[in-house]
């Protein structure tokens, strides 16, 4: 009888995380098609009011209030960015209000890596923080870091300076 309650415990469990992880993947998904779509309203009530989104140049840190006035012309010209996923790994501990993902898309800069978190709010899943990173194969990483090394250069002096 134990083993009998035992292995229906785990199916629960497994059953909710996979309900869980397929309403997190369905938040991502609409996240990426409203921005697709230049939807300004429907990508940022995705997002938390406090929502962090760290862009690919690495002075790109913006709270939810700097992101949406970086990211409104582009909405507006209806044009904004179009992430397609590749692969996407989600994760989520039993009960939790917060979870996290990693994913690989097909962007218009090639292949990006994208990391977040997302909060379980009163009206569902939403995106918390998010990373957005360019993917370099490790074979080009010699040649981009020279590519680089001036604007880094600069970068770090004046972050040290402060």
């Amino acid at each position: 009888m134990q083993k009998l309650i035992l292995s229906f415990t785990l199916l629960f469990c497994n059953y909710c995380f996979a309900q869980e992880s397929n309403n997190i993947d369905t938040v991502i998904e609409k996240w990426h098609k409203a921005a697709a779509e230049a939807n300004f309203k429907a990508y940022f009530d995705l997002m938390t009011e406090d929502a962090i989104f760290i862009g690919t140049d690495p002075t790109e840190n913006w709270s939810n209030t700097d992101f949406k006035a970086f990211a409104k012309p582009y909405f507006d010209k209806g044009k904004a960015w179009n992430f397609s996923t590749l692969e996407r790994n989600i994760f989520v501990e039993d009960d939790s209000k917060i979870a996290w993902f990693d994913e690989l898309l097909d962007t218009q800069m090639g292949i990006c890596r994208g990391s977040g978190v997302l909060q379980k709010t009163d009206s569902g899943w939403k995106i918390r923080h998010y990373v957005l990173s360019i993917a370099i194969p490790n074979e080009n990483v010699k040649e981009i870091t020279e590519l680089k090394k001036k604007f880094d250069t600069a970068l770090i002096e004046k972050l040290r300076a402060n």
